[in-house]
């Protein structure tokens, strides 16, 4: 059994603090944090540090941030922080055969889905837009290729009916950070179990755009209900109401035959704006206008008469 590995550890977003923190309170030593460079956000584009980079600094973690490892002095660097284990949590850059060579032992990545199913940038966004039953954590050691290297754990979670990608990302982060203490105290046995993966069952999570966001009012409920869960928190769902953004934080698919044009809205009550779909109705609950916050669709519909109101379309009014 392992009982202390000298670490550098490479995360960018909210996802890769946890294993961070966890790393932190080990026995294990953090020697420094690779983050990506800051980057503009919010309304003013203010110059702003990755979540990792802001624990990392609250912690007294030497933080490194280079734009990339293409320089053999940036990897000539790394080198000099001597590590036994590499580990990397949604770094966001590429790692070349150099970079992987470096540690004593391995370069190890938290990735979030059940491998090989999903490798890549958005596997838990992935895995609910196609209605995935379970997804979980896979520790792998990396090798050149996209998510391909041998596995050393793995562990799954149920993806449940209401599961946003927000609330599956949360346990997940949590899971990661556990499953990889699991392993660096077992290393290097660890390493000597690592299983190559299966051949069968590869699919491919592509990143997230905003061009997704848009609802398909054609589309099933549920089809419908798994895109309004899955871009929770980003990039949102939405649709058009009078030409103007609507997006929709919450909803869920109701089971109501119709013969109605998808995107009509139904009827809007207590229970929300129930919209006909292609098949199905979609039920929303929680929405927000452009410009202004997301409210419950209870309160929305007291200053909105939506009740045969077509989403998605210019017309105000459904032609009959």
């Amino acid at each position: 059994m392992t009982t202390s590995l000298r670490i550098v550890y490479a995360g960018t977003p909210e996802f890769a603090v946890p294993a961070l923190a966890a790393l932190h309170a080990s026995s294990h030593h953090v020697a420094v944090v690779y983050t990506q460079p800051d980057r503009p956000a919010g309304r003013g584009r203010v110059l702003t540090a990755s979540a990792v980079k802001s624990y990392a600094l609250h912690h007294g973690i030497p933080v490194e941030q280079p734009l990339n490892f293409r320089d053999p002095q940036t990897v000539e660097h790394l080198k000099s922080y001597a590590a036994d284990v590499m580990v990397v949590a949604a770094y966001g850059l590429i790692l070349p055969q150099s970079v992987l060579n470096v540690p004593r032992f391995a370069c190890l990545n938290i990735h979030g889905s059940l491998l090989p199913r999903w490798r890549g940038a958005a596997p838990i966004q992935r895995a609910i837009l196609a209605g995935d039953a379970q997804t979980g954590i896979t520790i792998m050691r990396m090798e050149a290729g996209l998510d391909t290297g041998p596995m050393l754990a793995m562990r799954g979670v149920t993806i449940d009916a209401r599961d946003t990608a927000s609330t599956v990302h949360d346990r997940l982060a949590a899971l990661g950070a556990e499953l990889l203490l699991d392993v660096l105290n077992d290393l290097p046995a660890a390493l000597n179990r690592a299983q190559v993966q299966p051949a069968e069952g590869v699919t491919y999570a592509g990143k997230l755009s905003k061009e997704e966001a848009l609802l398909d009012w054609s589309l099933s409920a549920t089809q419908l209900d798994r895109q309004v869960r899955a871009f929770n928190p980003w990039p949102i769902a939405e649709t058009r109401l009078h030409g103007a953004q609507l997006r929709v934080w919450q909803a869920n698919a109701l089971q109501i035959e119709h013969h109605a044009t998808p995107g009509t809205v139904l009827t809007s009550n207590a229970a929300g704006i129930q919209v006909a779909c292609g098949s199905g109705v979609l039920n929303l609950t929680q929405v927000q206008q452009a410009g202004r916050k997301q409210q419950a669709a209870t309160d929305f519909i007291k200053s909105h008469s939506l009740v045969g109101v077509q989403l998605g379309a210019l017309e105000s009014k459904v032609t009959t």
